[in-house]
């Protein structure tokens, strides 16, 4: 078609400079709007940045005045003057000499090693203090925390003396002074925090929910200082500050461009297609513009790209595939674990939540120190992919679970190193309902490797949630006790510190504290209730107050440790015998699930009650999923991990399993510990672990296996090598999470417990000479 005859009508040239005002108007509003979004950007950053600097200056202040009071203290006991009132057992000397010349000295006291008096009416002494003496005696350092001291807080110091200790109680002020002189920005929250305990706060109180997001450390005080601003809302098109500035310029210039032209100020001159001049007759119409040149894409688009840039460098960024494991990631922080390997990892999980078409996702943490960061480059990571995230803060990892199918996310990410020491740490990860373990753990790690992350254009949000009194809630309307028990709670410092007492107070019991306050050091014990030596602190404490029981949580909230009265460890698979029988009551026919490492009397158990038994591989994400297929009610491990199905929702969740179980404790007019007793035992091992320094673990159970001859016995390969003899049993299985066998043994008798790890280590010393046997 000969476009020089075409007579379609066009817009005459005084029309469209007529026009040019009202665009000019529209393109000023515009970029009005982009730079008021850009402004108010640049300001929500810049008091990010001063309450980062005011949140680290807080925490070097309270470090500062903190080491100068207990190194005063221990400077005191050490002069001369002390020390000859202690070597002659003058306690009022000594106290003298202890209180001369320290300035604000409120309270200096000397107690006896065995703490008789204020065991005796702990709750008047203060349980607060208690602790701290008892922290004061574990060893050589100075204790020091924020107590409640009668009517009082303050900050109380403890250390061991020959007599026993000494405690001293300062102002609160001779700790806080400093962070009461940081400058905190208007609109901003700062506060010092021990455990869930505000010691101070200051500025905005309304932000306080969210402030652990961005907490702080104070040295290995067990203090830490959090803040908070307020939520920064996105530029349009998901700009960010600069690029909307940019943006605003050019759009205003074009404003003024149009102004020009439509006074005449400007002619633009008007070219055809070889090049030639062109009459105002010969300006094409606006479709026929469109086909010659089509209009450019957004420039938002480009620059949010250009802002978000893609993944981290992966040539850039080490990330070592041995941290991706059988049921989780797990790494040591500052080797193998940083902010941007989380990153990665958040960008992996988001992709793979892409892929499943899912938008939203829980993210919380326990309360080791690298939590924060690490939760950053997570949620980074995770908003790069275009997934929304729901920030809960310090939870145990259970609690994660829980918000997820309470939020209606289906995806959960707890950021925990577990039981683990204090500087591992690690990701626990559900996408849509599914916990993920084995070849989808490995997955993760192959998408970083190969570069396949999905970048989205515009980031997902981010909020904060705090469903900690949701998850009370929610199983003290289930779960209520007939009648009180007195519950010593040990959470190891660890994150359940901050929500167990609560629950259980909630459900109906009376709670002695003991290691509650959440300190990513672990100053007190391992938070590892599978190992009984971790368990001594509790049962002294059980038995000083008299409790009915002790409970234990390890590191993030998702394992159970129980002790007697009288100082009993309970196995958990002792305890599983407990659930079952409770669970089988109202769901005859039952499917219950147990570990290998559980109990060869659980069977006959089960059976006796009406269920139906089956052994399955050790490993929580192994045990999720068969539950998941198999539609078990009910399923534990003798590492601690109990699932309910019935009236809860099938994950582990050590704070729920202890709820349960006081349930069924105060339903029996026996003591727990009647009850407790009562249940099938034998002769048995805890778990013995027997390090593999060459080669792997899996390597040597495969050659353990191959040939296995036990006479007599019933021999199981699902996960490692069971044995099964009719008076007891062995198990050799390798590790998948550290490079270690781990066997464990039980049977009717001491004979025949011996004979059965006889039999084990022979085999063993045959195929692995160079191993040193543990057992």
């Amino acid at each position: 078609m000969n476009t020089t005859n075409d007579k379609r009508p066009r817009m005459p040239v005084g029309d469209t400079r007529r026009a040019l005002p009202l665009l000019a108007v529209l393109l000023l509003l515009l970029a009005g709007l982009l730079a008021w979004s850009g402004v108010r950007q640049w300001r929500d950053a810049a008091l990010l940045d001063d309450m980062q600097r005011a949140r680290d200056a807080a925490a070097s202040a309270v470090e500062s005045a903190y080491r100068a009071q207990t190194g005063q203290l221990a400077q005191r006991l050490a002069s001369a003057p002390v020390k000859a009132a202690l070597d002659r057992n003058d306690s009022a000397a000594a106290v003298a000499a202890l209180r001369e010349g320290w300035t604000g000295v409120e309270q200096v006291e000397i107690h006896d090693g065995a703490l008789e008096s204020a065991y005796a009416d702990a709750a008047a002494f203060g349980f607060s203090k208690l602790a701290l003496l008892e922290a004061g005696m574990q060893g050589e350092a100075v204790a020091a925390r924020v107590v409640k001291d009668g009517k009082t807080t303050a900050f109380g110091l403890a250390a061991a003396v020959p007599q026993g200790v000494v405690y001293v109680r300062l102002p609160l002020a001779q700790l806080t002074s400093g962070f009461d002189g940081v400058a905190v920005p208007a609109g901003g929250y700062l506060a010092l925090r021990q455990g869930a305990f505000n010691v101070r706060e200051r500025g905005n109180a309304g932000l306080q929910d969210g402030a652990e997001r961005m907490a702080h450390a104070v040295g290995k005080t067990g203090l830490r200082v959090a803040t908070a601003v307020p939520d920064s809302e996105p530029g349009p098109l998901g700009l960010g500050a600069i690029p909307a500035l940019v943006a605003a310029g050019l759009l205003a210039a074009l404003a003024v461009l149009a102004l020009l032209v439509a006074r005449g100020g400007i002619r633009l001159p008007r070219i055809g297609k070889k090049g030639a001049l062109m009459d105002e007759a010969d300006e094409p119409t606006l479709g026929e513009a469109l086909l010659r040149e089509p209009p450019p894409m957004p420039a938002a688009r480009e620059a949010r790209a250009q802002e978000e840039g893609g993944p981290p460098d992966r040539s850039a960024v080490e990330v070592d595939p041995g941290i991706f494991r059988a049921y989780d990631i797990r790494g040591i922080v500052g080797k193998t674990l940083n902010i941007e390997v989380a990153e990665l990892i958040g960008l992996a999980i988001g992709s793979v939540m892409r892929d499943e078409d899912l938008a939203d996702i829980v993210v919380g943490r326990d309360g080791r120190l690298s939590g924060p960061d690490l939760v950053g480059g997570l949620i980074g990571g995770l908003r790069k992919a275009g997934r929304n995230v729901i920030d809960i803060g310090l939870a145990p990892t259970p609690v994660a679970y829980f918000a997820a199918y309470h939020l209606r996310t289906g995806s959960s990410v707890a950021v925990t190193g577990s039981h683990n020491p204090p500087d591992y740490n690690g990701f626990k990860i559900v996408v849509g309902g599914q916990t993920l373990s084995g070849d989808a753990i490995t997955d993760l790690y192959e998408r970083i490797r190969d570069n396949r992350l999905h970048v989205a254009n515009v980031p997902g949000d981010l909020q904060q949630r705090d469903v900690s009194a949701d998850y009370i809630q929610r199983i003290a309307d289930d779960v209520q006790l007939e009648r009180p028990l007195k519950v010593v709670v040990d959470a190891g410092n660890g994150v359940a510190g901050d929500i167990a007492p609560q629950l259980l107070e909630a459900i109906g019991a009376d709670v002695i504290p003991l290691y509650c306050e959440v300190d990513g050091t672990f100053p007190n014990h391992h938070p590892d209730p599978s190992e009984p030596h971790n368990l001594e602190d509790l049962i002294q404490t059980v038995k000083r107050f008299d409790a009915d029981i002790g409970l234990a949580f390890d590191g993030d909230g998702d394992r159970l440790g129980v002790v007697t009265r009288e100082g009993e460890v309970i196995f958990p698979d002792r305890l599983l015998m407990l659930f079952a029988a409770d669970v089988l009551e109202r769901n005859p026919g039952a499917l219950i699930i147990y570990d290998v490492k559980c109990t060869g009397k659980l069977q006959g158990w089960v059976l006796r009650h009406g269920g139906t038994p089956m052994m399955w591989k050790t490993g929580h994400s192994l045990i999720k999923a068969k539950m998941r297929e198999s539609g078990a009610e009910l399923a534990g491990e003798m590492s601690g991990h109990f699932f309910f199905q019935e009236r809860w929702y099938g994950f582990d969740d050590g704070l729920y399993s202890a709820a349960r179980l006081l349930e069924i404790l105060a339903n029996r007019a026996e003591t727990p510990s009647e009850v407790l007793a009562a249940l099938p035992d034998g002769v048995s091992t805890p778990e013995i672990k027997v390090d593999v320094p060459d080669g792997t673990p899996h390597e040597i159970v495969a050659r353990f296996v191959e040939g296995a001859s036990f006479e007599g016995a019933r021999l199981s390969t699902i996960d490692g090598l069971r044995a099964d003899w009719d008076d007891g049993w062995g198990l050799v299985r390798a590790s998948n999470t550290t490079p270690i066998l781990v066997l464990r043994f039980e049977a009717d008798n001491t004979a025949a417990l011996e004979r059965i790890k006889d039999e084990f280590r022979a085999r063993l010393q045959a195929l692995a000479p160079e191993l040193t046997m543990t057992f």
